[in-house]
């Protein structure tokens, strides 16, 4: 037994000073972070308060209706812990993890706040460090950077495929739009995408006249957050689905990317 308890001891004591598979620093600027700062699901995350007193010394932090708020002269940020975005100045900027709250902590994804502050991130694998190098100060509003007829009609086809769907499966409607705008096969714009009829007409909400219904709140927060970049359906130009679908051509041709809630998603 006296054996057997050494042998613990010495393993508990080899463990304690073993690095962590997850420990990481982060370098804004000339400091480095070691503390409010963590690793989760492979996305380097920051007290939103510490990275935004680095990269605007005067800014004021303060807590408001359960979320936190950054405002500088030329920012304001909002991070609600559990969203899956945070809003910096208009701008729906996608967070896959959501802001989290720990220990009473508002952390966020560091390339997501960054983004926000007009800072660049780069990745030393050798130390473990996230190196933030401050910027700009801030990010384009939402205002001048996002086209009122690509979210009118992003919001829109969103709505009408993928209505009772989570944000994240309605973020994929609007992937595939995007997608398919991005791609030579199909229109180089989203209302011609939607509208598209070669080979027939592309998506139901066009033929049976919902794609005119106005949109949800989350279904024009879905399209910003695609028109910003969030991407969850990666390189998907089809979704159907399975349950209602009347045919089978594009489950039987083209490559399984995802599914994401009820639909199927196919590049």
């Amino acid at each position: 037994m006296k054996k057997l308890l050494v042998s613990l001891l010495i393993m508990c004591m080899l463990v304690a000073v073993l690095p962590s598979a997850e420990a990481v620093s982060l370098q804004v600027n000339s400091t480095t972070l070691t503390s409010n700062v963590s690793m989760y699901n492979s996305t380097t995350y920051v007290s939103l308060r510490s990275i935004s007193l680095l990269l605007s010394p005067g800014a004021q932090i303060t807590w408001e209706n359960n979320q936190a708020v950054v405002r500088t002269s030329k920012l304001t940020v909002i991070a609600r812990p559990g969203s899956c975005y945070i809003n910096a100045n208009g701008r729906m900027l996608y967070a896959a993890d959501g802001v989290r709250l720990v220990n009473g902590t508002t952390m966020v994804p560091v390339r997501v706040i960054a983004k926000a502050m007009g800072a660049s991130v780069s990745w030393n694998a050798s130390s473990q460090t996230a190196v933030v190098t401050g910027g700009s100060g801030t990010i384009t509003a939402g205002d001048n950077y996002y086209s009122s007829d690509q979210v009118y009609w992003l919001s829109r086809i969103i709505n009408a495929e993928s209505n009772g769907e989570p944000i994240k499966g309605k973020i994929a409607v609007g992937n595939v739009i995007l997608n398919r705008v991005a791609s030579s096969d199909f229109p180089n714009s989203i209302y011609g995408v939607i509208f598209d009829k070669v080979g027939g007409t592309q998506f139901t909400p066009v033929a049976n006249g919902t794609i005119y219904n106005t949109p949800s709140t989350d279904s024009i927060l879905a399209a910003k957050l695609a028109l910003d970049g969030a991407s969850v359906a990666g390189s998907s130009l089809f979704f159907l689905n399975p349950v209602i679908a009347t045919s089978s051509w594009i489950s039987k041709n083209r490559p399984y990317v995802a599914t994401i809630g009820n639909h199927v998603f196919y590049a």
